[in-house]
Parts: C-alpha cells; sequence; structure tokens
C-alpha cells in the first residue's frame, strides 16, 4: 500500500507512530521507523537537551526516517525549532500552536511540517502558513484532544485542503486504516496500540491497565479549562470530575495535573496518574515488536481495501 505520504517523507508504510509524550522516546520511535512506519519522538515539555539525545539515539539504532513532535506551547518550542535543523531531522509534527514563525527556517533545511489539528478552519490555516500534510486528530485520541469525532473530521479535511491527510484518533487494527482509507486519508496515525510494543518503555502497570480496559474506561478531563485530556478512569479522573462540579479556579487543575503523566509513565502510579489512552484501548490486548503490530495493520487493512 503505497501513497503520496510514503512518497514524500521516504517510508513503507502510512502508518505514523503517535507523539506520546514521556512515552515516545528513541527506543519505540526508531523501532516504528525501521518496521516502515514513521516513528516519532514526542517533544512534550521536555528541555531540548533530552529530547536531543533521544534523536541522537534514534539514530544510532535507525537510518530510516524519523520525526519529532514539538509542542508549541512548550517553554522550549523555539530552541526545539532550532535543534531539529541542526539535528537534521526530516519530519517534523507540531501541536498547541501555530508552526508559522518557524516555517522558513524549516524549509530551508528541508524539514516536512506536519501539524495535527482538530478542526477544518485550523487544518485550512496550517496549510496557509506551509504545512505539508495535516495529522486529523478525532477526539477517539488519549492526551490533548479535540470535540470532532474522526469520523466526521477526517473527510470534511480531505475535501478541504490540497495536502495529504493523516487520520487520528481511534485507529488502533487493519479496520480503522481501511476505513481512514475510505474516508480520504492517505495515512493513519497509532499511538494506544504502538504502548502494547515490546520496544516501548512505559511502565508494566501502564500497559496491563491498557490490556484490562474496556470500551467505556476512557474520559476526558478539563474540558472547562480549554484543554481537554482523554484518559483512563481512576482516582486521578475522579478528583478532576470533583473540580470540574464545583467549578474550581484553573490553578487548582494546574495543582492536580502536575506531574500526573510521570506518576503513571514513569512510576506505574494506577491511581494518581494520568494513563493517558484512546477509546481503541479495549481492542490492545497483546504485546508485540513494532514490525508485528505495523504488519498486521497492513495486512488486515489490505485484505479489506481489496474486498478479501
Amino acid at each position: 500500500m503505497k501513497s503520496q505520504i510514503c512518497e514524500m517523507l521516504g517510508i513503507e508504510y502510512p502508518i505514523f507512530q503517535g507523539a506520546m509524550a514521556w512515552i515516545a522516546n528513541a527506543s519505540l520511535a526508531a523501532a516504528v521507523s525501521e518496521a516502515g512506519g514513521l516513528g516519532i519522538i514526542a517533544g512534550g515539555t521536555a528541555p531540548t537537551k533530552l529530547i536531543r539525545e533521544e534523536v541522537r539515539k534514534a539514530k544510532e539504532i535507525t537510518k530510516k526516517p524519523i520525526g519529532v513532535n514539538i509542542m508549541l506551547l512548550s517553554p522550549y518550542a523555539d530552541d526545539m525549532a532550532r535543534m531539529v535543523c541542526e539535528e537534521g531531522v526530516k519530519v517534523v509534527t507540531t501541536g498547541a500552536g501555530t508552526p508559522g514563525k518557524y516555517m522558513d527556517m524549516w524549509k530551508a533545511h528541508d524539514i516536512k511540517v506536519i501539524p495535527v489539528v482538530p478542526s477544518v478552519a485550523i487544518a485550512k490555516r496550517m496549510v496557509r502558513s506551509g504545512a505539508d500534510a495535516v495529522i486529523a486528530e478525532g477526539t477517539e485520541a488519549g492526551g490533548h484532544v479535540g470535540e470532532l469525532t474522526t469520523m466526521v473530521l477526517v473527510p470534511q479535511i480531505v475535501d478541504a485542503v490540497d495536502v495529504p491527510v493523516i487520520a487520528a484518533g481511534g485507529i488502533g487494527d487493519g479496520r480503522g486504516m481501511a476505513a481512514a482509507f475510505m474516508l480520504g486519508a492517505d495515512a493513519v496515525q497509532v499511538g494506544t496500540r504502538f504502548l502494547a510494543a515490546y520496544e516501548c518503555t512505559v511502565h508494566e502497570n501502564y500497559k496491563k491497565r491498557i490490556f484490562n480496559a474496556k470500551d467505556i474506561d476512557t474520559i476526558v478531563t478539563g474540558r472547562r479549562t480549554g484543554h481537554p485530556v482523554r484518559i483512563l478512569k481512576n482516582k486521578l479522573s475522579r478528583r478532576f470530575i470533583e473540580l470540574d462540579q464545583r467549578l474550581a479556579p484553573l490553578d487548582e487543575y494546574e495543582k492536580l495535573g502536575a506531574g500526573a503523566l510521570a506518576r503513571a509513565v514513569i512510576d506505574g502510579d494506577m491511581d494518581n496518574g494520568s494513563i493517558m489512552a484512546g477509546q481503541i484501548a479495549a481492542i490492545v490486548n497483546k504485546e508485540q515488536s513494532c514490525k508485528e503490530i505495523i504488519l498486521e495493520l497492513m495486512t488486515q487493512a489490505n485484505k479489506l481495501l481489496s474486498g478479501g
């Protein structure tokens, strides 16, 4: 299955690995890229030095293209924007802002820029600013989300822009991948499914919690704050809901959320940690290598798209 995005980025399969903060490191990203997809190292709010080290580690594992995700609200965004140029990164995905001020610099270094977008209006704005493609992410995704579902968002963005569209949110197997292609997507981005990869270094408790997830086990917290996040239900999510119910000030949300993702990813705290996961978590029930995951996605999608 070849697509425009494969030719543009020099990858074998039209599969991106989601940029999961604290999770998508050199180990996971390099394994995905080596298997033929596009591995993406998540910048999050980490210091630039740390992400530079991850980029260099990934280059030692694979010679294939690797992307870096830059969260534009990060205090290190300016430094990160320069770092990807210095390290020869060829693909940058962005979130939480507009990358316009970096476009000339990135284009001068032949970097393909692919923002994550939650709406048609933002997709159009990103393309006007020079984006080479966009990732249309539906609310089914884990982590920071918008409100529109993947099913309705993807075809509308496909109709609205003249660049490749990567579908994200609620895609965890070949059925979801085939559906995304039928909606007009040129590729898919997969996050939660890669949590189950051997090469994913997330705490074992996190993986087990994903394997035990049911269809109704995720919840979106923080819609009141303007920064909604989809996580698995636990004590932390209930405390966020309590803040919503009593219309708590925003600083209480910030205090409660501080360090919560690290508590889940690093410490394995499944009660007080932020267990970011998409609604597709319920179908993720086995640990595999990144190569096995990608080949399973491709085999099932190809069979469905060919009428098999």
